[in-house]
């Protein structure tokens, strides 16, 4: 793999560990799939031979983006104003979209997620988890094992959540029943992706996640038997809480969400949630002291209308938070980098009635990469420094968008945000996006494949 030289970066956004800082005029070296140095006029005399200068004058250039919560099937259920749920709760919403998603086959599946994995890449996400918990029996198990394939195709590095629902409906769960399975027969899948595709090492490209889809969804069994497969095997644990499903949680064990999961063993550093908007201070401090981290996707609050959740308290109280695009029926666009904006934006709305202070912008940026790099265990990832893997994009500043903006690299996605795709995307230390092209694919064909898979589902 050859390496990069990227030349005279107006700003390189670096963290050496202690948080991110702005290098001014400065380069970047990779070596394969690491960065080997960022620093002024690093010297090109003792290159390798097979190393790619690239004049970087002009260009912003951040650590690649790791998206933590996602349902890429979702894709395919975009645009739908029939189903937006502004006068639904999220329980009522799921009985009424559950029956469209048990009508996807297996092509589905795979171009959806080459849908979703590509928008994520044009916007500067390398890293994307994904919570795929639809599996209508017509078609069949390999659903993932075609996600790591469309990841494979892409270049973007992938770690794939296996969901699964077993509660049946008429016991009162929202999942119709072409997309139940046993629980033994979700933790046998589990433990076929994990042998099949786990691999712990550094800078890994696929992972596995133990992530069944919800408690209001599933039997007790289920979570019970996810998390000893997860900590036998060492991979981590995912799941939906705090978005609304609190009361019915109540009403069957006698207990909210999140004391229900932590008494599951469905808690601490190895476990992370999504949502979480509906969620205590008490039950927010409980999360923090047991290490459970937090996937907060901010496009949903809009729809839910019902809360805005409380990140200066998650913060002021040490929460891991991390955050994700969510699936396109409650979201319909996978782009991390403007879920970064409107994250702060949201917060800022509700600043005046919070007890604790809105984050600085730049800590978006930071929920982002390193922590969402802390919610999938990776140590490797979320920030620009020698050793680290060369996940980065970079985004050429000398434009009328940015006229005002360039004094201060650390807030200009939180702030401003980012209205176009990246100039260049670097995962792995292989360029996957540059000047408006994927690398060595033809998005037309790409388009015309996803949009041929759509036209075999009668929606």
């Amino acid at each position: 793999m050859a390496g990069y030289l990227l030349k005279n970066c107006a700003a390189i956004i670096v963290d050496d560990g202690s948080g991110p800082a702005v290098r001014r005029n400065a380069d970047l070296l990779t070596n394969g799939p690491a960065i080997q140095a960022i620093g002024t006029n690093l010297p090109q005399g003792t290159l390798p031979d097979d190393t790619i200068i690239r004049d970087a004058s002009g260009w912003f250039v951040y650590p690649g983006l790791v998206n933590t919560h996602h349902h890429f099937f979702q894709c395919f259920v975009r645009n739908r104003a029939d189903l937006d749920w502004t006068k639904l709760s999220v329980i009522e919403w799921l009985d009424r979209i559950y029956p469209i998603f048990s009508r996807l086959n297996e092509d589905c599946f795979y171009h959806s997620s080459v849908t979703a994995m590509a928008e994520m890449i044009k916007h500067g996400c390398t890293t994307a988890f994904d919570h795929q918990y639809c599996f209508p029996r017509h078609a069949g198990k390999r659903l993932i094992d075609r996600q790591f394939e469309a990841a494979e195709l892409l270049g973007m590095r992938f770690h794939a959540g296996r969901g699964g629902n077993t509660l049946p409906k008429s016991e009162g769960s929202t999942i119709p029943d072409a997309m139940l399975e046993t629980t033994d027969e979700f933790i046998a899948d589990c433990a076929r992706l994990i042998d099949s595709y786990h691999d712990a090492g550094t800078f890994s490209m696929r992972q596995v996640v133990v992530a069944p889809c919800q408690p209001v969804n599933c039997y007790r069994e289920t979570f019970v038997e996810s998390v000893a497969l997860a900590r036998d095997r060492r991979v981590r644990l995912h799941t939906h809480v705090g978005e609304g499903e609190s009361p019915v949680i109540q009403a069957r064990h006698g207990m909210r969400t999140v004391d229900y999961c932590a008494e599951l063993g469905f808690a601490g550093p190895d476990s992370f949630y999504a949502h979480c908007w509906e969620l205590t201070h008490e039950e927010l401090r409980k999360m923090a002291a047991s290490g459970t981290g937090v996937s907060h996707c901010p496009e949903p609050v809009y729809l839910v209308g019902a809360e805005v959740t409380d990140i200066p308290a998650m913060a002021a109280f040490g929460l891991r938070i991390g955050l994700g695009c969510d699936g396109a029926a409650s979201n319909d666009n996978s782009n991390l980098m403007h879920c970064i904006h409107s994250a702060y934006m949201l917060q800022c709305l509700t600043a005046s009635t919070r007890a604790h202070p809105v984050p600085a912008p730049v800590d978006f940026l930071s929920y982002a990469t390193t922590g969402g790099a802390s919610l999938l265990g990776r140590s490797d990832i979320g920030r620009l420094a020698p050793g680290m893997a060369a996940d980065l994009f970079a985004i050429d500043t000398r434009r009328m968008d940015y006229v005002g903006t360039r004094h201060d690299p650390l807030s200009l996605i939180a702030k401003v945000g980012i209205g176009m795709p990246t100039d260049l995307t670097m995962i792995n230390g292989r360029i996957v996006w540059q000047a408006g092209e994927f690398a060595g694919l033809d998005e037309a064909q790409l388009f015309a494949a996803a949009e041929a898979a759509l036209q075999t589902v009668e929606f």
